[in-house]
């Protein structure tokens, strides 16, 4: 493609993200898909510069306020490129050839002639949605400001090492045979950072199932959980599987885990990867859209040593990877979110032995899915107390060793686990830890 047909790409998807219902990477996929003579060069060029608009959604939208202009995506990409600091540029990928943007009105000459960068509010400069200002503010305080511009940019590469197949620094040397630089998470016991770009699928390491991609900070919440060889574990919304995979690991491929969860079809994806980690053994997979599994789950009263519910939310904590997120919902909203995850607590509680474990958690920021959700699930439910979770977690070791746990591992002063991108370089997390009195 030339430049000018990737600038026109780029257009093309934003007008589709802005139309569509589904989130950004699931429409960048779709246009992709049926663009196969698209080479792999061109597609990453346009998918870096939609994501890129997408980080300066408010600002690139201020801009064009106070310059007047029509937002829509041919302005919004007239105004990034802008912000690259070369308008003769801009004029020759506005030329209207095959497949390149039509040329420059009139009025977009103006534009370009009179351009000044604005001062942006505190708000827009870091950009904090209207609806979530106050809640993150009232979170962050002073380091409100530094925490919203730590997630303006990109998430990083994680991996998690399955132990029960190999070492991690066995899986060290084999990525950086295959070209894949990585250096160990500063948290999670299983945890590698890729230092480069890498492509995975390339990979001896990957293909053999040795390793996995997920954030370090998901990684901690499976830590926190403090998986036993032998337990008896219920992984509630499991999805495809991310957190299942780990708990197995942590288990040694002993004991019992029951994957479930309401999306069947992401669900039973889930069994490859299994598999392929050696540990479909130990899982059952129960997708909840079956009546026989929901009526199965009601007569498991205490069945389970451990029993995590990472449950569906609003998904804040996700921001550097998921940059719309910020400005569009595509599911139940944060009041219909709370009553969701309330009820899935309530549904599940019983399934926890007496001594054993339930685990809440999300990839929220907002209190009212995390602190406010289990302080009214333990206050309805006098049985349950919380447990610090750098007490049940073995990753903690590290910070213990490195004298500084609190802050080191995320936790709160309650004793839950908060991860924000500023402080841990991870995506935003919340754990809690109950324990069910004997």
């Amino acid at each position: 493609m030339k430049p000018s047909a990737r600038i026109q790409a780029t257009i093309d998807l934003l007008s589709r993200i802005n139309e569509g219902r589904v989130p950004m990477d699931t429409t960048c996929g779709d246009y992709f898909r049926v663009r196969r003579y698209i080479g792999s060069k061109d597609r990453a060029a346009v998918v870096e510069r939609v994501y890129d608009i997408m980080r300066m959604y408010a600002r690139l939208g201020y801009l064009l306020e106070q310059h007047g202009r029509e937002d829509t995506p041919r302005e919004r990409v007239i105004a990034h490129l802008l912000l690259e600091g070369n308008p003769q540029q801009l004029k020759d990928l506005f030329n209207g050839e095959k497949y390149a943007p039509d040329p420059l009105t009139a009025e977009e000459e103006v534009f370009l002639s009179s351009f000044q960068m604005p001062e942006y509010p505190e708000s827009v400069a870091v950009e904090c949605p209207p609806q979530f200002e106050k809640r993150l503010r009232d979170i962050f305080k002073d380091d409100f400001a530094i925490e919203m511009t730590a997630m303006l940019e990109p998430a990083t590469l994680d991996l998690r090492v399955n132990l029960a197949k190999c070492s991690i620094e066995k899986a060290q040397n084999f990525l950086e045979a295959d070209g894949v630089k990585t250096a160990q998470t500063p948290y999670s016991p299983w945890g590698l950072r890729c230092e480069n770009k890498a492509y995975l699928s390339r990979t001896k390491a990957f293909a053999r199932g040795w390793v996995e991609i997920q954030d370090e900070g998901s990684q901690l919440i499976a830590a926190v959980c403090d998986a036993k060889p032998g337990m008896q574990v219920l992984d509630y919304c499991a999805g495809a599987g991310g957190k299942t995979l780990a708990l197995a690991a942590a288990m040694q491929n002993k004991g019992r885990i029951v994957a479930m969860d309401l999306e069947t079809r992401r669900l039973m994806k889930s069994k490859e990867r299994l598999k392929k980690a050696g540990v479909a053994d130990i899982v059952e997979v129960r997708p909840l859209e079956d009546e026989k599994h929901k009526k199965w789950l009601k007569r498991q009263k205490g069945t389970f040593d451990l029993v995590l519910l990472d449950v569906p939310c609003s998904g804040t904590g996700t921001w550097r990877r998921n940059p719309d997120m910020r400005w569009r919902t595509y599911g139940p909203s944060i009041e219909e979110l709370t009553e969701i995850q309330a009820d899935i607590l309530e549904r599940v509680a019983h399934t926890v032995k007496p001594g054993g474990r339930l685990v809440y958690a999300t990839c929220s920021l907002l209190r009212e899915e995390n602190e406010a959700q289990v302080a009214r699930f333990v206050e309805t439910h006098k049985d349950f107390y919380i447990v610090p979770v750098i007490s049940n977690a073995q990753s903690a070791e590290k910070s213990l060793e490195a004298g500084d746990s609190s802050h080191s591992f995320g936790m709160t002063k309650e004793g839950f686990m908060r991860l924000t991108p500023h402080k841990h370089n991870t995506d935003g997390f919340f754990a809690a830890v109950m324990e069910l009195s004997l």
